[in-house]
């Protein structure tokens, strides 16, 4: 008999290469599947959209916006969760540095130099040690080509006006985990360990070397803590 099905929500201009260090060991044990989020503008629409292609029951795990999407699943189906990872995320509503950051990202993209997105985001990806590694940073380039500039403005727009998910967390009652590289530029580890103490029962784990994309930094750690996790 299969262990209960693993839906993954990506990232902002990520694709299931975020998660195929995670699809590689976990589809030994029980069907995968990762959510396509870039054919909506809104958070609730991303939410909607993969609970209706989910199966009944599932564990979900969500990484940056993922996480947010993961959090909006949550609230509309606590009863389809059976556990819930949150990996380099936040609850938080942006501050308004980010959304301006974010408007400026997606004027850059409207106006043909999408190349310059990538030029300001790497840095704040990985931790500082990987900046010159060349295979990863072609990994992400190679999920933000495949995503494009109009999902790019869409998940842009979704994450301009998601909803403050703290007011949510208190309630949240299967097993969850909440990960988080140590060296995370964009969602920091206070960022993690305020939701790790908000949700009741939940395991915060902390990757070291690792910043914003945990999953392909640091697999062997992540994945270790996603077993973990299973096992609970």
């Amino acid at each position: 008999m299969m262990a209960e099905p693993l839906i993954l929500v990506p990232g902002l201009n990520c694709t299931a290469a975020l998660f195929q260090p995670q699809i590689e060991v976990f589809s030994t044990e029980r069907a995968v599947h990762v959510v396509d989020q870039t054919r909506d503008n809104t958070i609730e629409g991303m939410a909607a959209r993969a609970l209706a292609e989910a199966p009944p029951r599932f564990a979900l795990v969500g990484l940056s916006m993922g996480g947010y999407v993961a959090l909006a699943m949550q609230r509309m189906a606590p009863e389809r969760v059976t556990r819930l990872a949150l990996l380099d995320t936040t609850a938080r509503p942006d501050p308004e540095d980010a959304t301006a950051r974010r408007r400026t990202l997606m004027e850059l993209a409207r106006s043909g130099r999408f190349h310059e997105v990538h030029q300001a985001l790497w840095p704040r990806l990985v931790h500082p040690d990987r900046h010159a590694d060349k295979a990863l940073e072609g990994i992400v380039l190679a999920m933000m080509n495949e995503t494009g500039v109009d999902a790019f403005c869409r998940e842009q727009e979704a994450i301009l006006a998601r909803v403050d998910s703290r007011p949510l967390l208190g309630s949240i009652a299967c097993p969850t985990l909440v990960l988080v590289g140590a060296q995370d530029a964009i969602t920091p580890v206070e960022m993690a360990q305020e939701m790790a103490d908000a949700i009741p029962g939940a395991a915060l784990a902390v990757v070291p070397e690792a910043g914003h994309l945990a999953t392909i930094e640091a697999p062997v750690h992540v994945n270790a803590a996603l077993a973990k996790w299973l096992m609970r």
